[in-house]
């Protein structure tokens, strides 16, 4: 059977990029060992389990979700900070998810890492210019006596005055995170993981970095996967969107149709918690969906679909049977039985001949459940129509 053809990110000419990154079914799971002389594992904390996307050349795709849903881990996965448990990553025609630290020393250069805190990510007792001038020395990117004007050119890119290349990070404040910038950018890498790279700043220099990071990507071509809980920032800055809840992708789309018409209720109550302006212009006020309970220990996950916990239309299939990501559109995807835009009531699963089970989850004798359950990276040029899903799941459940 052959592969899906995978969509890419248009160009600036309107042609489609390939992806630079390619993730399927990716997880890691740390273990948990027994106290005592002799330690066993006793369990796993399922920090990912199991995640497929793309990142297009040159492109940005964001990572969104509650704080514990595995966005930080997943950065790191790629930057093989963490090795992964299973899985693949396809890194420019390579999967780094095999290579030995040794054979990732070559690639460490073109995929970079900005980390969340500027402050606890750059050494206090360097320079400046040992930060940024480090990964230069260590892998040679330059000569020697080159360092140092390297070095100035890097600061200057990200709005810091050449000649600060002296100071301590304690002698900046809210331009700390400019630092760790041109540090990523040192070695032009490829690809950059911006692990809540404005998180942690005030608010006029958070538009002040995002900008920033916008220019470079555009001066240097880089792709970037966006980590961030902030669904403003994203917006901006991601033309597509991936959002994660307890270790899984519950919902990708392009940032228009996820953020006008989201599908899954998880996607639905994030957004809802948003403050919409131009919507405060007019008058009126957008509904808030408001979530019951905790997020569940990814220790030991709920059954079936993970969101089912505190999911107001969580049915017995909910429980029974964990929901595939489904393409429902060009360059949309949804992990839910009962997908649909807000306005409509989820009354029947869509999933029934994907799955093979009746309306409460039960396989059904002489179905064929589809094979490829796991999804592939990107998108695919054909997709299921929800509407003609749901007609045939509904006429299929009401024989049943």
């Amino acid at each position: 059977m052959t592969e899906p053809d995978v969509a890419t990110a248009p160009t600036s000419a309107g042609e489609p990029r390939p992806p630079i990154l390619e993730v399927r079914d990716l997880k890691k799971h740390f273990p948990i060992q027994s106290s005592g002389l002799i330690r066993r594992n006793i369990g796993a904390v399922q920090a990912v389990d199991g995640v497929s996307f793309a990142v297009p050349r040159g492109g940005a795709l964001g990572l969104v979700g509650e704080s514990g849903c595995g966005k930080s881990t997943t950065g790191r996965l790629i930057t093989r900070l963490y090795d992964p448990t299973s899985g693949s990553m396809i890194f420019d025609g390579r999967d780094i998810a095999k290579l030995s630290n040794k054979q990732m020393l070559p690639l460490r250069s073109e995929i970079q890492m900005i980390f969340q805190d500027p402050y606890s990510s750059l050494n206090p007792r360097h320079t400046v210019g040992a930060i940024v001038g480090t990964p230069l020395r260590v892998h040679k990117m330059v000569p020697e006596k080159k360092v140092l004007d390297r070095v100035r050119e890097l600061l200057e890119v990200v709005g810091l005055n050449p000649e600060h290349y002296n100071r301590y990070p304690n002698e900046f404040s809210g331009q700390r995170q400019r630092i760790g910038i041109a540090r990523a950018l040192a070695l032009q890498p490829k690809l950059l993981v911006a692990d809540e790279p404005v998180s942690a700043l005030d608010v006029s220099i958070q538009a002040q970095v995002v900008n920033l990071l916008q220019d470079v990507q555009r001066e240097f071509d880089i792709a970037f996967l966006f980590i961030a809980h902030d669904l403003a920032v994203v917006r901006h800055f991601c033309p597509d969107v991936a959002v994660m809840y307890l270790g899984k992708i519950v919902e990708i789309a392009d940032r228009e149709t996820l953020y006008s018409r989201p599908q899954h209720p998880y996607t639905q109550a994030l957004l809802s918690a948003v403050p919409d302006v131009k919507q405060a212009a007019i008058g009126g006020r957008r509904e808030r969906i408001r979530l019951e309970g905790d997020v569940p220990s990814p220790i030991n996950p709920p059954s079936g679909c993970r969101f089912r916990t505190r999911c107001a239309f969580a049915q017995d299939i909910c429980a029974r049977q964990e929901p595939p990501l489904l393409q429902i559109g060009k360059s949309h995807k949804v992990a839910c039985h009962f997908a649909s835009d807000l306005e409509e009531m989820h009354r029947e699963p869509i999933t029934l001949n994907l799955l093979g089970v009746d309306r409460s989850g039960t396989p059904v004798d002489g179905a064929n459940p589809s094979e490829e359950l796991v999804p592939e990276p990107g998108f695919s040029e054909d997709w299921t129509d929800v509407q003609t899903l749901r007609k045939e799941s509904a006429g299929r459940a009401g024989t049943t």
